[in-house]
């Protein structure tokens, strides 16, 4: 669905984006990490044809960008850079506008389906105000509107909840979510560890313009072969387990071995109380803390 090689973009002398090579497989929901200023935003303008690349490829639905820009954006949704809205008019305004300026928009279906993706972003209610007078949130629900106004193959998206509370960064997960079983692919642009630990199958994390992870979510979290035992009397963990205690922290070991029942059976057979057991498994938030380094002006936090 998105391909790249070697994808370059300098400013001067500033290689904004350095030789990155993406591959985002029909069927992902793809999480493209990063921190502000590591290259996001301007990867993925070049993905669309906004932004020309100093050097390399792109491709996407399997065709050149931005050479095959005519053939191929009619099937990919966008949201970049939070939605540009003529401010005076409606948001149904504005999204008829959008259909009717676009290729291949139906003027006879375009009533329908502005109503469908209004309800599908939580604003079909709404009435005639002017976008200017919407909130912050409002108007990123609008623009996701705009990029589902086709029935997109493929959705690029660049912090797509922006400006939203909680309950709206649930809804537009649950929609994301629904738009992926009815089988379009999802390329997502964001700094939001958490949401992408819940959302996406396959993750990107870039560093100063330098692709320095490309994974399977359930790769990068898989089981570590050790079991975390919770327990009051970390001290006698270690005498029963001794030589399998890897790591202690307050009433927190990490144990070697990958059978939590089997860890349990010996430890509560010694007398120990266990609290809690599990699976060792890194967060995502570790995982790119050591891909990309753990300075926080470069890696942004679960949040």
């Amino acid at each position: 669905m998105i391909s790249t090689r070697g994808l370059v973009k300098r400013y001067g002398r500033i290689r904004a984006v350095d030789g990155i090579d993406l591959d985002v497989r029909a069927g992902d929901v793809y999480g493209f990490l990063g921190a502000n200023g590591s290259g996001k935003t301007t990867t993925v303008r070049m993905l669309l044809g906004l932004v020309l690349p100093t050097a390399g490829e792109v491709a996407l639905l399997g065709e050149r960008m931005p050479r095959a820009a005519r053939r191929v954006l009619p099937r990919v949704g966008a949201l970049i850079e939070g939605p540009a809205h003529h401010g005076h008019l409606s948001g149904r305004a504005n999204l008829a506008l959008l259909d009717a300026a676009g290729p291949g928009g139906s003027r006879r279906t375009r009533t329908r389906r502005v109503q469908e993706v209004l309800e599908q972003v939580g604003l079909g209610g709404v009435d005639r105000r002017p976008v200017r007078a919407y909130s912050l949130g409002m108007r990123q629900r609008l623009g996701l509107a705009g990029a589902l106004l086709r029935r997109p193959e493929l959705l690029v998206l660049d912090e797509p909840t922006n400006g939203l509370d909680p309950q709206g960064i649930s809804e537009v997960r649950e929609l994301l979510l629904d738009l992926h079983r009815g089988g379009t692919t999802v390329f997502l642009s964001s700094h939001l560890l958490a949401e992408v630990e819940q959302l996406c199958t396959r993750v990107g994390v870039l560093d100063r313009g330098h692709l320095v992870l490309q994974e399977e979510l359930a790769t990068l979290t898989a089981p570590t072969g050790a079991t975390v035992v919770h327990t009051p009397a970390a001290d006698r963990v270690r005498a029963v387990l001794d030589g399998r205690v890897l790591a202690v922290e307050g009433s927190r070991v990490v144990v070697r071995g990958a059978d939590p029942a089997e860890v349990n059976a010996l430890l509560v057979g010694a007398g120990v109380p266990v609290t809690g057991l599990a699976l060792q498994r890194p967060t995502l938030e570790e995982v790119v803390l050591a891909a990309a380094g753990s300075s926080p002006d470069r890696v942004e936090g679960a949040r």
